[in-house]
């Protein structure tokens, strides 16, 4: 069985899929994309000179345009205090007794918990907002 050179750049491309679903880097999905594009140079008959440029030039082009966006893009929150990691962050709860070194323990989601107050001053008891996780610590202000 022979294989056409649009066979080995599909192959080619399925690696590079396969790669990226193992290990999850993203960028060897754009350059599976190139592999893509020999192919279809391979398919429209194109000289292997032609296919490879094409290739280069796709693969190239989505990793650099890739890095573009990624670098216009604001940096992720801390997982500590991004709302989207972690669901408890911005709700409330209500501080019955502070200790003078500014924690506390206080029943949340029906278990106990240790809060550490975040805020400026001398916490008093009252509702206050979790802020951020801090291992299995509540970071809490007003």
């Amino acid at each position: 069985m022979d294989w056409s050179g649009a066979t080995w750049w599909w192959a080619a491309a399925g690696v590079l899929v396969a790669a990226e679903l193992a290990s999850g880097t993203f960028y060897l999905l754009m350059l599976a994309l190139g592999m893509a594009a020999g192919a279809l140079g391979a398919h429209a008959g194109l000289a292997l000179s032609a296919q490879l440029v094409m290739a280069a030039l796709v693969g190239g082009g989505a990793v650099v345009g890739w890095r573009a966006k990624r670098s216009r893009d604001p940096a992720p929150e801390p997982a500590a205090s991004n709302r989207n990691v972690n669901l408890d962050i911005g709700s409330h709860l209500h501080v019955e007794l502070w200790n003078a070194d500014g924690t506390a323990r206080v029943q949340y989601r029906g278990t106990g918990w240790d809060v550490r107050y975040q805020g400026s001053g001398t916490p008093t008891p009252g509702d206050y907002t979790i802020r951020a996780l801090d291992g299995n610590c509540l970071l809490v202000d007003r």
